[in-house]
């Protein structure tokens, strides 16, 4: 095999190139991806600088680590899968599987440099417990919308204004301030609490030992912080030869004392105790924020104590520094005033504006009281009732006898009754899209899952392209591998969240997409001016989100509280089988009434929407479909209702 072969085998990964200054410029996200690599030692990929401007990366070769292999690429050179994503993403050897947005490209670097080099525990660490590190994708958890977005983002912003004498701390930095403020929970830290409370009463005995922890009077700058328990447990676990290990066993009077009576684990690192994906996002952001302050306004530092904590001790960590200075971040413990590094007051802490502010970005489950009637009845003295659109085909099927085998669900880990129910799901949403498409269409299955949709789309309707969106890696190979065997030329993968999505479509599709996803599927194809065709889920999980408010459209917002709102939906979600046909009869009528709301509110975008029951309703407990159809799309005619089934 040549050396071309090869390297045309490898996975392509591309990274944005921004200009400031007419002069080329890394964004955070990429030199976040550009340290990871370096941290990793990773040489998997083939690494494409995406810039209009030709020979950017010459320019920026003091911020590219030497053992990557990179070229530049115009925007009009992107093949179409990448094209349709936001950066960063990667592009795997079948050029068939797109993996885009930051903390999927970070957790695929991750599993590729294990899979090259099993030993690589300290990069397996990055996943954190059960591997679930960033894994909740940004829409739903605000935790990784943080780490992925809001605070590359500020930093974005600052750095393009960094002398705004009247700009104050972002609030996502500050938000970060408090999270390192509060005490660690982590699993099974009752040795860990018990060996804090040790050392602590053995230092009482000791005073000698007291005052290790201030800053150098002399030099003003910050000792290395590698004296605590809690430091000293997570460099353990990235084996640190030079680090002593913990105490195996504590004394009889330490372990009686109740757990309650424990001393906190304070944070060391941006999660808890250990060094994970999270600290290699916010490194590369936090020092270029730092950076900044300390030129243009280091008065301002004192107010962020536990981020320049966090911020020495995360060079603690063995191949940080080295991953740092190939990618031209040369860290150092900023000069700042004794007092900065001592606990702050809890009235002079702006971490304390957070409370009422960033309460307001994700409203929490409100306890339910009572039954869904009075709400019922609510909505239909205001004239609100359910109504369900007759279903259009309701005999239509799939040639299922003759189609491959790889496209039938009974080839699936699945039992014949809930695969035989998976076909009658599939009917239902196969010729709603066969109503709506025309020959060189794009249709997206939005949460694909592992393609039972988009594969048999694809195989139905070859005069249109395909693409399969999913954010579980495992599903989405299996799809992939699954279309591979029918020989499919029409179908694309994507593993992504929705909003790294930004590629043209006509059609939008998701079956049983769970809580908000569903919301969020139809905001997608609002944005894109396309149809769609979606059959809700997990009705009990909406909930007010960053970007979604319920109820949504205009007149159940005149005539519900967001609780009755989310009574409906508990509500909704009793419609199993086993229920009492009473309470079923009932979930049925809440079922209607979200997803009328919803109607309405995407009515108010032009659409048409026809909210019906999918044949035979014995399909699935939660048997609703949302069709919608928008006023327009690239210029042509609204498509008109169809009054007959096809393919018959």
């Amino acid at each position: 095999m040549t050396a071309l072969e090869v390297k045309q085998q490898q996975p392509s990964l591309y990274l944005e190139v921004c200009s400031q200054n007419e002069e080329p410029r890394l964004p955070l996200h990429t030199s976040i991806v550009l340290f990871l690599l370096s941290y990793c030692e990773c040489k998997s990929f083939k690494v494409f600088l995406v810039s209009s401007k030709p020979n950017s990366s010459k320019s920026l070769s003091s911020q590219l680590p030497v053992s990557l292999d990179v070229s530049d690429i115009q925007p009009e050179g992107l093949p179409p899968l990448v094209h349709g994503c936001r950066l960063p993403a990667v592009l795997d050897e079948t050029r068939s599987l797109c993996r885009a947005g930051l903390a999927v490209v970070l957790r695929h670097i991750i599993n590729k440099t294990i899979e090259t080099d099993p030993s690589r525990n300290d990069v397996l660490a990055l996943l954190g417990f059960k591997k679930t590190c960033l894994k909740a994708c940004a829409e739903v958890s605000k935790w990784t919308r943080l780490c992925e977005i809001g605070i590359p983002s500020a930093v974005e912003e600052h750095l393009r204004n960094p002398t705004n004498q009247y700009q104050q701390l972002p609030l996502s930095i500050l938000t970060l301030e408090r999270r390192l403020a509060e005490p660690v929970k982590v699993h099974n830290d009752d040795k860990i609490r018990r060996q804090k409370l040790q050392e602590q009463r053995q230092n009482e005995k000791n005073e000698s030992t007291e005052g290790q922890g201030n800053l150098d009077s002399e030099s003003g700058q910050s000792p290395r912080v590698c004296d605590g328990l809690e430091l000293r447990a997570a460099l353990s676990k990235l084996s640190v030869d030079s680090v002593p290990a913990l105490t195996t066993r504590e004394n009889s009077e330490i372990r009686k004392v109740k757990t309650t009576d424990l001393p906190p684990l304070e944070h060391v690192f941006a999660e808890g105790l250990y060094f994970t994906l999270t600290d290699v996002v916010l490194l590369p952001c936090i020092y270029q924020y730092l950076c900044s302050l300390q030129t243009h306004a280091a008065s301002t530092l004192h107010q962020l104590s536990h981020i320049l904590r966090w911020y020495i001790r995360v060079q603690e960590v063995p191949g940080v520094l080295r991953a740092a200075k190939a990618c031209g971040l040369l860290l150092s413990n900023p000069l700042v005033p004794t007092s900065s590094l001592s606990e702050p007051s809890a009235e002079d802490s702006p971490a304390n504006l957070l409370v009422e502010e960033e309460g307001q970005e994700m409203t929490t489950q409100i306890p339910f009281v009572g039954g869904p009637r009075p709400t019922i009845t609510k909505l239909k003295e205001n004239g609100i009732e359910s109504v369900f659109a007759p279903h259009p085909c309701p005999s239509w099927t799939l040639p299922w006898d003759s189609l491959p085998g790889a496209i039938n669900p009974t080839e699936g880990k699945m039992s014949n009754i809930r695969a035989v129910r998976k076909m009658q799901q599939l009917n239902n949403l196969v010729a709603m899209v066969t109503e709506l498409a025309r020959p060189g269409y794009t249709i997206v299955d939005f949460c694909s899952g592992t393609g039972h949709v988009g594969i048999a789309l694809a195989h139905t309707l070859p005069d249109c392209q395909v693409i399969l969106i999913e954010n579980k890696e495992e599903s989405l190979v299996r799809a992939q591998s699954r279309s591979a065997e029918l020989g499919l030329k029409n179908i694309g993968f994507i593993q992504a969240n929705l909003d790294y999505f930004t590629g043209p479509f006509q059609i939008g599709v998701a079956l049983h997409a769970c809580g908000v996803a569903t919301d969020m599927v139809m905001e997608h194809c609002i944005q894109a001016g396309a149809a769609f065709v979606i059959s809700p889920c997990c009705y009990g999980f909406i909930q007010n989100a960053v970007k979604f408010r319920f109820p949504k459209s205009k007149r159940f917002e005149e005539t519900l509280t967001y609780k009755e709102h989310m009574i409906l939906c508990r509500f909704a979600d009793q419609t199993a089988v086993q229920l009492p046909p009473e309470r079923r009869l009932i979930g049925k009528q809440c079922m209607g009434l979200v997803d009328l709301d919803r109607s309405w509110a995407a009515e108010t975008h032009g659409y048409s929407v026809r909210v019906m029951t999918m044949e035979p309703e014995s399909c699935s407990p939660k048997n609703n479909m949302l069709v919608g159809r928008p006023a327009q799309r690239s210029g042509h005619e609204v498509i008109a209702e169809v009054e007959a089934p096809v393919h018959n």
